[in-house]
């Protein structure tokens, strides 16, 4: 069979996911099919970052206002969006999303008779509109990946499975278990950087103080740090020039020239961390009750429910400095 002149690649959600498993799964893609024609399918604030690290990628780009709530508006938005995909006539469609409404595209498509490798819902289309209809899909079915994914990818089960418990954790942790051996890529080269110029401002802070970016706010709760501005406060006392602004409300190019002028992100578990990666800006993060073995981080705060002090975490920053000096 002849190379796949046009690929599509689908990563929806979310923008730490993106960045640590879009970037590397574009790379590696682009070097086994360099004369291949490459689209993206992404969400939100992912058409920004895989527009900077891959410039030369086509990217359907779905904003938050085109993705409903409510499941049966969301595949009416989907099915359009399907309709689309098959008049590009793609050689090869590859899923790399879990979350729900990505694998339901997926399942559409394959359905429809697309090359589609990856993930997709296990039951047709037709199958979940008659359960709509009765009304006896089950809540579960739609919200634990467990039940609705299925996949080409014959990796695929471990992804359900403890696997930082079992073996040698990866470098890069999740996203290159996922990539590896979920998805079957055995010689990725997890490379996610992005060449961005150095923030000037805080180039210029820098010869004075250490800079620190600080992240504290995640999309849920649990992964929330609750003393994120006793802890700015707190670094600022200690010396430390300490700035924030991973809301959105600046653009993706600021962001990433921030975070190369920066000495370290200070996160919780969020896509700052894989933001930072890129730019080789070294990170703790503040784990919770994460596993830290799941995400790798040059740096990490003790795992425990209760969230650790502002001024113990500082305490802490200063003394990675002073082994650093």
């Amino acid at each position: 069979m002849a190379d796949p002149a046009k690929i599509l690649i689908i990563r929806m959600l979310g923008l730490g996911d993106v960045t640590c498993i879009g970037i590397p799964a574009i790379r590696y893609i682009r070097s086994r099919y360099p004369e291949a024609e490459i689209s993206v399918l992404t969400f939100s604030a992912g058409a920004d970052v895989i527009q900077l690290a891959e410039p030369d990628v086509k990217i359907i780009k779905m904003e938050k206002a085109e993705w409903p709530d409510n499941i049966i508006p969301a595949m009416e938005r989907f099915l359009m969006l399907a309709e689309k995909i098959i008049g590009t006539e793609y050689q090869q469609i590859i899923n790399l999303d879990t979350w729900f409404m990505p694998c339901f595209l997926a399942r559409f498509l394959k359905d429809a008779g697309e090359n589609l490798q990856g993930n997709f819902m296990s039951i047709s289309v037709a199958d979940l509109i008659d359960q709509l209809d009765k009304q006896t899909l089950q809540h579960d079915y739609v919200h634990d990946p467990a039940n609705y994914m299925s996949s080409t990818f014959f990796g695929m089960a471990r992804w359900h499975t403890p696997w930082w418990e079992f073996g040698t954790v990866p470098d890069f942790g999740y996203p290159e278990f996922y990539l590896r051996h979920c998805c079957g890529f055995a010689d990725i080269e997890m490379n996610m950087s992005i060449d961005v110029e150095a923030n000037h401002t805080l180039d210029k802070i820098k010869k004075k103080q250490m800079v620190i970016a600080l992240a504290t706010d995640a999309r849920t709760a649990e992964r929330s740090y609750p003393y994120g501005e006793e802890l700015k406060k707190s670094l600022e006392k200690a010396g430390f020039h300490v700035w924030t602004g991973f809301d959105g409300s600046q653009s993706m190019r600021k962001t990433l020239s921030m975070l190369k002028s920066s000495d370290l992100l200070i996160t919780v578990p969020s896509a700052p961390q894989w933001l930072a990666t890129t730019v080789n800006c070294p990170s703790l993060v503040i784990v919770g009750e994460v596993d830290a073995r799941t995400l790798m981080p040059d740096y990490a705060t003790e795992r425990s429910a209760t969230p650790i002090p502002a001024k113990e975490l500082t305490e802490s920053v200063l003394s990675l400095f002073e082994k650093a000096d």
